[in-house]
């Protein structure tokens, strides 16, 4: 699976790509993540990527012409399965969304910044604007590191448990997970629940959806 993102600072990005699950992939060639610095696509002395909204208003918009040529350049040496644009304004990103992209091979990530992007780059390039989550970040590199660690961790063998992703929260039909503990059996007073300490399998499943259920049930009525 390869990840192109384009991004005006990637530098951003150099501590979750060289650290932890994402680099671990890269190692085991699971996955490939290059980055593009959208400043290298630009012209003039100032390589600007940026300017003022037609229409007047607060911020800056990046502009059009470098987004056209790093993607075009792209396009030319491999198809894409998807073009990504994260977005507040985006599809919200969930897990069954996650566990879809993780069969396809080829995306190319759009970091938005300031005001946003251009529509047209929008218009002719992107095929799905990805949310993940009602609220605004500085920009979209953050958004691409949340989405290639949760696309990539579902890739069979990227984990070191195999059944970890599948019974990771948000896989289950609560969407939460149920309370975990480990040794010792008590800490300061606070003891493990006896049904975990039983050996009984059928128990300790049906405790653990039933406290799934009652998280979701308490934060979802907060």
């Amino acid at each position: 699976m390869r990840f192109d993102i384009i991004s005006t600072n990637p530098k951003i990005l150099d501590s979750s790509l060289t650290n932890g699950l994402i680099k671990r992939a890269v190692e085991k060639k699971y996955i490939e993540v290059i980055t593009h610095n959208l400043h290298d696509y630009a012209v003039g002395s100032y390589r600007q990527v940026d300017d003022s909204p037609y229409g007047g208003g607060a911020g800056m918009v990046l502009k059009p012409e470098p987004f056209f040529r790093c993607i075009n350049k792209l396009l030319s040496e491999r198809n894409y399965d998807e073009i990504i644009y994260f977005t507040p304004q985006g599809i919200s990103f969930k897990q069954d969304y996650a566990n879809r992209l993780s069969l396809k091979e080829n995306f190319i990530l759009i970091c938005g910044h300031y005001k946003g992007i251009d529509e047209r780059v929008i218009t002719k390039f992107v095929t799905s604007e990805i949310s993940i989550g009602d609220y605004v970040i500085s920009g979209g590199e953050i958004a691409s590191i949340v989405f290639i660690d949760s696309v990539s961790r579902l890739i069979p063998g990227v984990l070191g448990d195999g059944e970890s992703a599948i019974t990771d929260s948000f896989q289950t039909e609560s969407g939460f997970d149920y309370p975990q503990y480990t040794r010792p059996e008590e800490y300061e007073g606070l003891k493990v629940p006896d049904v975990l300490l039983s050996g009984n399998h059928a128990e300790i499943s049906r405790w653990r959806i039933q406290k799934a259920e009652e998280k979701f049930k308490r934060i979802k009525n907060k």
